[in-house]
């Protein structure tokens, strides 16, 4: 016989499921928002983060992104998300690199999203930048993840 009921609510608490992939995670949120149809999104705040969004941003796929506070105090991230005739702007979102499969480029290696219409996310030792600039820039590094 068990000396707590099996549906206690202390027990949620204990085991707290972990994030891995916290770049992967908030691509599937943002991805997830936009097919529910959501005006926005937020995510816990990290510069790494709060790059891609800048990125999603400036490239038109976002309307708007910025920091906020919680209720506990936290800088979170909020996208204000973008939508075209009642669409999502962001039509895929997909993870290049990933913790088990770390995938590296060279300025000269960087794939084409759609022939150029969609947008790589690089991770370079100047901090997160576009397809584009890192061409332009000569800059390598870690590809994030593809926008189309």
């Amino acid at each position: 016989m068990l000396s707590k009921p099996l549906g206690s609510s202390k027990l949620l608490y204990l085991f707290k499921m972990s994030v891995h992939d916290t770049i992967g995670n908030f691509i599937t949120v943002i991805r997830n928002a936009g097919l529910a149809g959501k005006e926005s999104c937020t995510y816990p705040h990290s510069k790494l983060r709060a790059g891609i969004a800048k990125i999603l941003m400036d490239r038109g796929f976002a309307s708007d992104c910025g920091e906020v506070d919680n209720e506990k105090g936290f800088k979170t991230l909020e996208i204000k998300l973008k939508y075209v005739s009642g669409k999502h702007a962001i039509k895929g979102i997909s993870r290049v690199s990933t913790p088990g499969r770390r995938s590296y480029c060279g300025y000269r290696d960087i794939p084409q999203v759609l022939g150029g219409l969609g947008v790589s996310i690089i991770s370079s030792p100047k901090g997160v930048i576009d397809d584009r600039t890192a061409r332009k820039e000569k800059l390598g590094g870690e590809l994030l993840c593809s926008v189309w």
